[in-house]
């Protein structure tokens, strides 16, 4: 059977006249990019993952799908990349925490340091209210730590190695970050098993795992998938021109701004954490406000 695309190819050649509504040429879908094939195995966190086992292949080969076809979401997460882990990579090699466990953020918000779930995580990790402020974080109206990049990365560092230390896999500890340590532990302990990637897991935490190690796979061979960014098209990491430390509060943010040479806009931008106008700052606590290095 011939497709859409050839038809109206032929239709053209002869000088065929051509309903209006076929001049929208769409390519069919036998042409689109293939997936990549499942790899014997991935190596993770200094661990070996194989998936010579018929489930571990078919959740790894589902995950390969769907980054191959969900292409805003892998086209922006290749783009943003750069600017995401030059702040992140560094942390977590001073926290002891293995680079792989970067592509968490891949995962939780798709690099976007903006993301807010409709369940109310924040952040590029997603810390909910709760567990962001049961490791550290200042959450309120106008300041929400959440969104804080470095802080945020050191209660995720915290988080990941009180979780290494009780199951001693980084699998499991990826797992426990999506289902919690109390659910992942029951049923470490209920199925008589060590490692949650041989677990019987709600359907998100069994996908979560492999999602991990598909976005590992991806960054590092994106042209696998289909995916090619030529150079320039990365959005690139600027340190800051400078960063000033505040002790008091400020009564117009814009102002501020102003004041360091900069726009409210780009403050803002440099600062998600700072989630009003102003900071009243009643506590007089000491924060740090990043000065973008130029206004891009």
């Amino acid at each position: 059977m011939k497709t859409p695309l050839v038809i109206l190819l032929a239709a053209l050649c002869l000088g065929a006249s051509v309903p209006a509504r076929a001049q929208y040429v769409y390519i069919p879908e036998d042409v689109h990019f293939k997936s990549p094939q499942v790899p014997d195995y991935i190596e993770f966190a200094g661990q070996t993952i194989r998936f010579d086992r018929p489930d571990l292949y078919e959740r790894m080969d589902r995950e390969l799908i769907t980054f191959t076809y969900s292409h805003t979401n892998s086209t922006l997460m290749l783009k943003r990349a750069d600017k995401i882990f030059a702040q992140v990579v560094p942390i977590l090699k001073q926290q002891g925490v293995p680079e792989d466990l970067k592509y968490l953020m891949a995962i939780e918000s798709n690099l976007d340091p903006k993301a807010l779930s409709t369940a109310g995580a924040a952040g590029l990790w997603q810390f909910m209210r709760a567990t962001g402020q049961s490791y550290g974080l200042e959450v309120g109206t106008e300041v929400d730590e959440r969104y804080h990049i470095e802080k945020a990365t050191l209660a995720a560092c915290k988080y990941l190695k009180e979780a290494y230390a009780k199951y001693g896999d980084w699998m499991t500890v990826a797992a426990s970050y999506n289902a919690g340590q109390g659910g992942i532990t029951k049923r470490l302990t209920d199925q008589h098993q060590k490692r949650a990637t041989d677990l019987f897991l709600p359907t998100e935490t069994s996908r979560y795992m492999f999602r991990i190690l598909t976005a590992k796979y991806f960054f590092e061979n994106p042209e696998a998938f289909g995916f090619h960014l030529e150079d320039g098209e990365r959005y690139p990491y600027l340190p800051p021109k400078e960063k000033v430390s505040v002790s008091g509060p400020i009564a117009n943010l814009a102002d501020f701004a102003e004041q360091h040479g900069s726009t409210y806009f780009f403050v803002k931008e440099a600062n998600l954490w700072l989630r009003s106008d102003k900071l009243t700052n009643k506590a007089g606590k000491t924060y740090m406000i990043i000065i973008p290095t130029s206004n891009y």
